[in-house]
């Protein structure tokens, strides 16, 4: 198939995938709320000629399998939503007809305070060539850019000689449990690509990441008899600067590529939840953290040195009040894909081809679901995407002549990685 034909048809399909960015955008998918953006999913599938199905989310088998992580909300009645195209299976399996995953995530993180936004964050805005919104970014323009992958090729009346699976899963950003469900209850595929906004580059590493919640007890009194109280936000300062102490030490010679970093392990402090009355001494205090650890490293140890770092500052603290650690989502390792893998290869090949040079390969200081397949499935994954700015931030936005490219260069690893035929 000539390169040049199909990036024609990709492009000819660009309207139509913007459009569909701008529908995902303006579906707030907030944990919990995925259902109208999954719709949106669920109609795009469909308009490729597809026939999509649900993978519902089962909560004893997430909570029952250690590559899950946990977490404390209901899931029932959520699912992902994916479709198949192509043969179920490759009748003659070789070097051109290889089995493929090309992965999303609906979900998207709170917009924050609405009044820091130049425009309200679930209403796409144009500007040029960048569209804004929550989830513009991270990671709709991926989805988008899926679909619009397939309609170029679908286009050109060409499918698959080995199967293609396209999903659309719920809580990467909170637990990748979506995407893990996936791997507990689908098929094997011989490679997965994940649309994270990357920037066009190919993402082949990734920490793991540990969600933790440090609660504080003290005593309560009446603010006009503080002093005989104890008070359980003021307690959490001293256990923040423990913590700190630990990420300092996570941060010593980090291996490579991490030392590429000056700062690769990073703890954040992202709420905390104190008190219950202004004339009040707070009696508990809860703090969520973040802090992430190198591929290799192991979770079990990580929450070790957590633990181990509160309680030794916990009984610095004065007599009657108390510090534990209690765990509610991500517990993720990292993963590193060999830098010479034939996934990578092959991607910076089809990349090349779309946007005119070879794309670098790069760690990345976050997670993504990449890892659930490669660890739990035994399947070769990389992130590859759109270029974003401002992601879990104010203003956030996405260019949409890298959407186009990120298409592009999925409809000429698809032909390179799976094979294609007419009809």
């Amino acid at each position: 198939m000539q390169r040049d034909e199909i990036l024609a048809a990709v492009a000819a399909e660009q309207t139509a995938t913007e459009q569909l960015l701008i529908d995902l955008v303006q579906a707030p998918t907030l944990l919990g709320e995925e259902r109208a953006g999954l719709e949106v999913m669920r109609s795009g599938f469909a308009d490729l000629g597809l026939e999509p199905r649900e993978v519902p989310l089962d909560a004893e088998a997430l909570r029952e399998n250690p590559g899950a992580s946990p977490f404390s909300w209901d899931v029932d009645g959520k699912f992902n939503v994916v479709a198949d195209w192509g043969p179920a299976e490759s009748a003659d399996p070789g070097e051109n007809r290889r089995s493929l995953i090309l992965n999303g995530h609906i979900d998207v993180v709170d917009p924050g305070p609405l009044d820091m936004w130049a425009s309200p964050p679930f209403v796409a805005r144009r500007d040029g060539d960048w569209l804004y919104g929550r989830g513009a970014g991270d990671m709709k323009a991926g989805l988008a850019a899926i679909v619009g992958a397939v309609r170029g090729l679908r286009r050109l009346d060409l499918r698959p000689l080995a199967k293609v699976e396209l999903q659309c899963v719920v809580e990467e950003e909170c637990t990748g449990n979506g995407a893990f469900q996936c791997v507990l209850s689908g098929r094997p595929a011989d490679a997965v690509i994940v649309t994270e906004p990357t920037s066009l580059t190919i993402q082949t590493s990734q920490v793991g990441v540990l969600w933790f919640q440090v609660v504080v007890r003290g005593r309560p009194a009446h603010a006009g008899d503080a002093p005989v109280g104890l008070n359980a936000i003021e307690a959490t300062v001293p256990l923040i600067a423990a913590l700190r102490v630990l990420e300092a030490e996570l941060n010593v010679a980090p291996p490579a590529p991490y030392d590429a970093y000056e700062h690769p392990i990073n703890l954040n402090v992202g709420m905390i939840r104190g008190g219950d009355w202004p004339s009040t001494v707070a009696a508990e205090s809860v703090l969520h953290c973040r802090l992430a650890l190198f591929p290799g490293a192991r979770v079990d140890d990580l929450k070790s040195r957590v633990e181990s770092a509160i309680a030794a500052a916990a009984e610095a603290l004065p007599a009657g009040f108390s510090a534990r650690v209690a765990y509610d989502g991500f517990a993720c390792e990292g993963y590193a894909l060999e830098s010479d893998s034939p996934l990578a290869a092959a991607l910076g090949g089809a990349a090349e081809g779309a946007i005119g040079a070879r794309p670098a390969h790069i760690a990345s200081t976050a997670t993504t679901d990449a890892r659930s397949f490669a660890l739990y499935a035994g399947t070769p994954a990389v992130c590859f995407g759109p270029h974003a700015e401002s992601i879990h931030s104010v203003d956030e936005r996405v260019s949409l002549p890298s959407v186009l490219q990120t298409a592009q260069a999925l409809a000429l690893f698809i032909d390179d990685w799976c094979g294609l035929e007419r009809g």
